[in-house]
């Protein structure tokens, strides 16, 4: 039969399981909304106010529900306002598939309106990209993409379509794919593309050795990174680190890979760790780093950096092994493969003088904290009502800042999936999509949006998203007034030269939240925010809290950048100003 180019995008798209995409029309890409128009009814579009939102929205989608997220721009602008969406992926190792058209071949490379080369915007922030000229390589090309968003170590792949190709009609039969035929162009694309997408099988050899080093080590500690929740090796986690007793710490990314509720959990490492946790790095005999890359937000001075212990490293990417750490013994390959394989040779061992100070340490947490400030509401204190109110299953997404280490540092997450957050980019801007993107993913589950109101204006455009949509988003804004993280540097090491750091100009976010329809209210203590969240998120209606924070509440404890991380500020009286 014969297809045009549209058709065959749209036939690829359902082919592969897609029944959702983030994006934003334009002239280019116009007969590929003709088609999703046509079809609407097997593929939902969600129409994004913006581009970087649909990216962040795919991204939310993919961590939210293990698969493929997928948004569509057209040339441009259009395509460059996803780079910073596509960028937050590649760094948080996130599959989404980016489709964008580009001008006709005949007017391509003469600089014309909104043409862009987005193929060569996007080569460093990409796993793979694709530029497709002929419609009878779209269906190949659209396969490729999925295959390589999700093989390995996940990652974005951009497809930029010319229009022409979009348009023309080809003889084209679709037949059914077969996971030989999945295997076959894997291993075509892992020889081409000289990037690992079949992961490594280690042998038995390897994995025994990596036993017998846990086996013999006396202070263990797990540093969990977000290869955990990615290659869904949770359970496994659970499973080595209880048999043989071993503290868990996390980093940023794998918040929500170990309960933490549970009595090994140590919680966050790094500059904004615990005491528990960078302590146990620090005075560990064997640090066992699961699918983490050793970012220098966890590691502080490398030079001090678990001096006491071998460092066993266990990831898919062999790229990681030796980066910023040096290992002691590596092991590459899929972690739920390899826990699976390596939990039987892991002897149970009780550890009770280990135990014992990692408890010692955890005493030290800065879980005290003034629950009744008196001008406004301590952040670590909401972090504990919303887990009070909504629940474990309830997804919870943040923008990038302090708000966001607070929640890292105080929000028991016990399920998996259920704390998405831009680590590697650090991308003020992300939350609002990527929650949007978790609702849609997961219409049966809750989400609620933890922002800080510098971060917030940055999209709040996509208010009209979530009223045009009816999300019931629960959206608490942390407003301290200020570009909070910022300032608080500032204060500590640059003499208190708050500059362009403080927001005293508006907006009033009830009332902009009222002009989208959306319901909002303001919370000025700990007693009228538990009544109003619990009012907002039972309505399962969107809504907007608006929460007055002190404009000087630190993220404590913290480590200065470039000190060693068991040298932490634990209180303001040990702040350090430069």
């Amino acid at each position: 039969m014969k297809l045009n180019g549209s058709q065959i995008i749209i036939e690829s798209l359902i082919e592969q399981g897609v029944d959702t995409v983030f994006g934003y029309p334009g002239g280019c890409i116009l007969n590929v909304y003709d088609e999703l128009y046509k079809n609407s009814n097997r593929i939902t579009h969600i129409l994004t106010a913006h581009e970087q939102a649909a990216a962040h929205a795919a991204d939310g989608y993919a961590r939210s529900t293990g698969k493929v997220g997928v948004c569509m721009a057209t040339s441009g602008p259009g395509a460059t306002n996803l780079v910073t969406g596509i960028a937050t992926a590649y760094m948080d190792s996130i599959p989404i598939v980016a489709i964008t058209c580009n001008v006709p071949s005949n007017i391509l490379g003469k600089d014309s309106f909104q043409e862009i080369d987005i193929k060569g915007v996007t080569i460093p922030i990409t796993k793979h990209n694709f530029l497709v000229r002929k419609a009878e390589d779209l269906a190949p090309t659209i396969r490729q993409a999925f295959l390589i968003a999700k093989s390995g170590r996940p990652g974005p792949v951009l497809i930029d379509i010319l229009k022409d190709a979009t348009a023309l009609n080809v003889q084209y039969e679709f037949t059914p794919l077969k996971k030989a035929d999945d295997k076959k162009m894997m291993a075509s694309l892992d020889k081409n593309l000289g990037r690992t997408l079949i992961a490594n099988k280690p042998s038995d050899a390897e994995i025994k050795e990596a036993a017998e080093l846990i086996n013999s080590c006396k202070k263990p500690i797990i540093y969990a990174g977000g290869g955990i929740g990615m290659s869904g090796a949770e359970k496994e986690l659970l499973e080595l680190a209880e048999k043989n007793s071993i503290p868990v710490s996390e980093s940023l990314m794998a918040r929500a890979s170990f309960p933490a509720t549970h009595p090994l959990c140590t919680w966050m490492v790094g500059m904004h760790g615990t005491k528990a946790s960078n302590m146990a790095i620090t005075e560990g005999d064997l640090i066992i780093a699961l699918g983490a890359r050793f970012s220098d937000r966890v590691i502080g001075d490398p030079s001090k950096f678990g001096l006491n212990a071998k460092v066993l490293q266990i990831d898919i990417d062999p790229a990681e092994i030796n980066k910023n750490i040096p290992a002691f013994k590596s092991v590459v390959g899929d972690i739920k493969y390899i826990l699976s394989k390596l939990i039987p040779l892991v002897k149970e061992n009780k550890r009770k003088e280990w135990i014992s100070q990692i408890a010692a340490w955890k005493k030290e947490y800065p879980s005290i904290y003034d629950k009744n400030p008196k001008n406004s509401v301590n952040p670590k204190h909401i972090c504990e009502i919303i887990n009070k109110v909504a629940g474990e299953n309830t997804i919870i997404t943040t923008e990038v800042g302090q708000h966001q280490m607070w929640t890292a540092q105080f929000y028991p997450f016990t399920k998996p999936r259920t704390f998405l957050t831009s680590g590697g980019l650090g991308t003020m801007g992300y939350g609002t999509g990527a929650a949007m993107g978790a609702q849609i993913g997961n219409p049966k589950k809750r989400v609620v949006h933890i922002a800080g109101d510098g971060s917030f204006r940055m999209n709040c455009n996509e208010l009209s998203t979530i009223a045009h949509y009816n999300l019931p988003l629960v959206i608490v804004i942390f407003n301290n007034h200020a570009l909070g993280n910022v300032r608080m540097w500032q204060r500590l090491f640059y003499g208190k030269r708050f500059s362009q750091t403080t927001l005293d100009f508006g907006p009033d976010w009830c009332k902009l939240a009222d002009a989208y329809g959306i319901k909002g209210y303001k919370a000025d203590n700990a007693k009228d925010f538990e009544k109003v969240f619990e009012k907002a998120f039972k309505a399962k209606a969107p809504a907007i809290i608006d929460v007055e924070v002190d404009i000087d509440e630190m993220i404590l404890p913290m480590v200065p950048g470039g000190k060693p991380i068991y040298d932490m500020i634990m209180s303001l009286s040990e702040e350090v100003m430069s």
